[in-house]
């Protein structure tokens, strides 16, 4: 059972280990025993021994209603240092300087520093913000273009975003969040792609963090994403000679020029307008030029192009209609930029800039007194998305072809499934607003940290300690060399994945966060072109994998690869509108590319970590679209194609498997009880256990017609047992792990029990408990775990060893490997995994999954 010792105070640490140099506001989640912590505690902050301010808000409940996941958020650069502690006191009254107020038709977001005019309606987001009351910013839109053909269009039309609905999700005193919905229209009235955007306010902190959302609704072969963008106007004032314009590139290198440049001149206008120029001061004195001033032409437009991951260009022109001049060339910029005066003005910036390439930034006008910029998502200067699905279906117009299809590419094809309608895609961006030009130190440091804004986090023991996401991992093992081997190996795989993300470039703005499925070892490239083989889209836990071996070591690597792992797989792999959703799509050439659109795909299990580590209000969203998703598979039917009746989409069963169905609901339910305490979610979990564990042959019967309103499973016939090798590989045994430790509930736990014990048995065992031997399965090795379970719940030491024989033979496949696993390293490893030649992402995550239970779970029966 969870642990309930009292834990009055909390050392936390920024993540990576080091504080960083500066900060425009962090919000992170910590967890708590149950009964630790009630719900009327407060929390104080204390860095190096001084308070901070600090606003906290719950996150997650126990069942006894005590506190399980707590959030807080501290304002900007406080809290700079390595010496972090959160205590519990009895009560806390939170203070700060951000304050929210409300008007007929717009907010007032003051946070001490800024004031932003939040409006709520219309299509300005943002229709200015404030510096102690001076004007930095003003006409925050959003845009988008689009074009009727992928090349040779001949219809371009230009949205802007306009506003259907603004909520204050967050007013203070530390932090404000705004969600604002809406769509975006053409002078014609036509939309396309509705948006979410998030605005995140810090106390006294000079920059808006801001997370942008789209989904895209449209004809993938008639509406072509040319370019998705936000834009603001900058007022500017003064000579051109003193405006300023700031890109920085790599390494922290900056292009930086002035728009009437002073500099290379034939006449000199002498070395103090000159060193005040370059340093983005006001140049007082060109006397020495200024009665011919009027032939320096002045450059007005900029832009910066990041192509591809390993390129990018800087142009300027003098304004529309004339040409463009290359100023400058990189591999990889940082993706910030600034216009304004000596006085101030906007720097601006796109998180992983060239990761989600093609991304653009824009400076139009600074000649005049109002400029323009554009942070593109998705750059005008490349070519249109082409979200069109790659072939024309090779006459597979049954699901018998279909079947005989998946059955040489891997691909499970049907005509009209293969569409990108109802996928989306979250990027994220800040706005800075500066008081004075930046040195080149300064706005290097700024661009790094938009690309890298660090958070704030606990030690790795005390996901453990708080019996949170089952509380298994982590724990203290006995070392011996082959568990200290299993420890390099680990680090071997994700160290492997990560390099492989580089070295093959899995970037981009719809691939970012995802990795390949399997490795063509003839052609020696990941198998990107053929079929179910290319994108990994969650394919048995590569999620999980991630984010367990994240709370393993504390590696930020490993939490940023997890982080881009989870926007993207929670965004691009699931449909959010329309009559898949909101399940996600299995692996395949393009992410929505895939006819089985499944559960186990949008499983809140994958999402769970990241909202509860960073308290992400879009995650949360997800989380809760997948509580009422069983009612889609009343029409979008997981077994269609090997006989499984389509359900009645009005009826109030659909059929569910016990496996990667109902593990992915439990996740969904358990998370919203645990959340938000809904009545409806808890008895939807209550009842599916209860039911599941009263079917003649528990989760062996394999599935049942369930009750959608109150997940209540209809008997299965006496005599039906039904097993596969995916149903505990999807997050079923960690949320059944963490629902046996939670709830009492004997009879489900001895049905979880029976599976895990029985599954790997021998075809004797089986046959004595069930009637009849399972027959051949797979992944024996990846159902260890669960072995290991059932020998720890039991206290059994045999069962204990033959988790531990089971995890060392090797036994991936539906063919044994040759060689065990404790006797490979690096690289072996990975081919020994597959059954044919080359290498499997989920048959690694499963590795990876099992290895940090084994470590615990077993216990110390294996000690050598």
């Amino acid at each position: 059972m969870p642990g309930t010792n009292m834990q009055d105070n909390m050392p936390l640490h920024w993540l990576g280990d080091k504080a960083p140099k500066l900060s425009i506001g962090a919000t992170w989640g910590v967890p708590w025993p149950q009964g630790a912590v009630k719900k009327s505690h407060g929390f104080v902050l204390e860095s190096s021994g001084q308070a901070v301010n600090l606003q906290s808000w719950p996150l997650a409940y126990w069942p006894d209603g005590s506190l399980k996941w707590t959030a807080h958020a501290i304002g900007a650069n406080k809290g700079l240092t390595d010496q972090l502690v959160l205590k519990t006191v009895s009560t806390s009254t939170a203070s700060g300087l951000v304050k929210v107020k409300e008007e007929d038709d717009h907010y007032l977001i003051d946070n001490g520093l800024l004031q932003c005019r939040v409006e709520k309606s219309g299509e300005y987001l943002i229709s200015n913000i404030t510096k102690n009351g001076k004007l930095v910013a003003t006409k925050g839109k959003l845009v988008l273009q689009v074009q009727n053909a992928a090349e040779q269009a001949t219809v371009h039309d230009n949205y802007v975003s306009q506003i259907t609905a603004v909520i204050v999700e967050q007013s203070g005193p530390v932090r404000a969040v705004v969600k604002i919905t809406g769509l975006h229209v053409t002078a014609a009235k036509k939309n396309l792609l509705p948006f979410i955007v998030r605005l995140y306010f810090y106390e006294e902190s000079e920059a808006i963090r801001i997370l942008h959302t789209i989904i895209y609704d449209g004809d993938e072969y008639k509406d072509f994403i040319s370019g998705i963008g936000i834009r603001f106007s900058i007022p500017l004032d003064g000579e051109t000679y003193n405006r300023h314009i700031r890109f920085t590139g790599e390494n922290e290198g900056v292009f930086a020029e002035a728009v009437k440049g002073l500099t290379g001149l034939r006449r000199d206008p002498g070395e103090a307008a000159r060193n005040a120029q370059i340093a983005g001061k006001t140049v007082e004195d060109v006397s020495a030029i200024k009665d011919k001033l009027q032939y320096i032409p002045d450059f007005g437009d900029y832009t910066l192009f990041q192509p591809t991951p390993d390129a990018f260009e800087i142009q300027k022109r003098t304004k529309e209609g004339y040409g463009w001049i290359q100023s400058a060339y990189g591999r990889r910029a940082s993706g910030t930029a600034y216009v304004g005066t000596p006085g101030g003005g906007l720097a601006f910036g796109i998180r992983n800039f060239w990761q989600s390439y093609p991304a653009q930034l824009d400076i139009r006008h600074a000649h005049t007194p109002e400029a323009v910029v554009t942070m593109w998502f998705w750059a005008p200067k490349a070519n249109a998305m082409d979200l069109r699905f790659y072939h024309d279906g090779m006459g597979q117009d049954t699901f018998e072809k279909q079947r005989e299809g998946l059955d040489i590419t891997y691909e499970d094809y049907e005509p009209g499934f293969g569409t990108p309608h109802g996928v989306a895609r979250t990027s994220e961006a800040q706005i800075w607003a500066l008081s004075a030009t930046p040195d080149n130190a300064f706005l290097s440091q700024v661009a790094a940290y938009i690309q890298d804004p660090d958070t704030i986090t606990c030690a790795t023991n005390q996901w453990q300690l708080a019996g949170v996401f089952g509380g298994n991992w982590n724990q203290a093992f006995t070392p011996s060399p082959a568990k200290n081997k299993m420890q390099e190996q680990l680090d071997f795989y994700f160290n492997y994945y990560h390099q492989q993300v580089e070295e093959r470039r899995w970037y981009g703005f719809w691939n970012y966060g995802d990795v390949m499925h399997t490795y063509d070892s003839d052609r020696h490239v990941w198998r990107y072109d053929v079929g179910g083989f290319a994108w990994d889209n969650s394919e048995l836990s590569t999620d999980l994998w991630l984010w367990y071996y994240y709370l393993h070591t504390g590696r930020k690597d490993a939490f940023r690869m997890a982080e881009a792992m989870t926007r993207h797989t929670g965004e691009v792999d699931v449909y959010h509108i329309g009559r898949f959703a909101p399940l996600g799509s299995r692996h395949n050439v393009q992410h929505w590319g895939c006819s089985a659109k499944q559960l186990r795909i949008s499983t809140v299990a994958n999402r769970r970590f990241y909202y509860y580590l960073t308290a992400d209000e879009r995650v949360g969203d997800l989380m809760q679209a997948e509580v009422d998703a069983a009612y889609t598979l009343r029409t979008i039917v997981p077994g269609r194609k090997i006989g499984q009746p389509i359900g009645d989409p009005d009826g109030k069963y659909a059929g569910v498997s016990f496996g990667t169905d109902w593990g992915s609901l439990a996740a969904a339910w358990l998370t919203e009880w645990e959340r938000h305490g809904t009545p409806l979610a808890k008895e939807r979990l209550l009842n599916s256990m209860e039911t599941i564990a009263a079917q003649p042959h528990g989760f062996f019967t394999g599935s049942a017609e369930m009750e959608l309103a109150t997940g209540k499973f209809r008997p299965a016939a006496a005599d039906k047992i039904s097993v596969s090798h995916l149903s505990a590989v999807f997050g079923l045994p960690e949320i059944c792990m963490e629902l046996v430790a939670l709830i009492p509930m004997p009879a489900f736990e001895k049905a979880w029990i029976a599976y895990c014990t029985l599954y790997n048995a021998t075809p004797e065992e089986q046959k004595a408990a069930l009637g009849k031997s399972l027959g051949k399965l797979n992944l024996k090795q990846g159902h260890a775990r669960l072995t290991a379970f059932a020998a720890r719940v039991k206290k059994d030491p045999k069962l204990a060893a033959r988790a531990w024989d089971e995890f060392l033979g090797g036994e991936a496949g539906i063919k044994k490997m040759s060689t065990k696993v404790d006797t490979l390293h690096g690289p072996e490893v990975l081919n020994a995994l597959e059954e044919a030649p080359g290498v499997s992402t989920n048959a690694v995550a499963q590795w990876g999954l099992t290895a940090m239970a084994m470590l615990d779970l077993a216990g110390n029966a294996y000690n050598e």
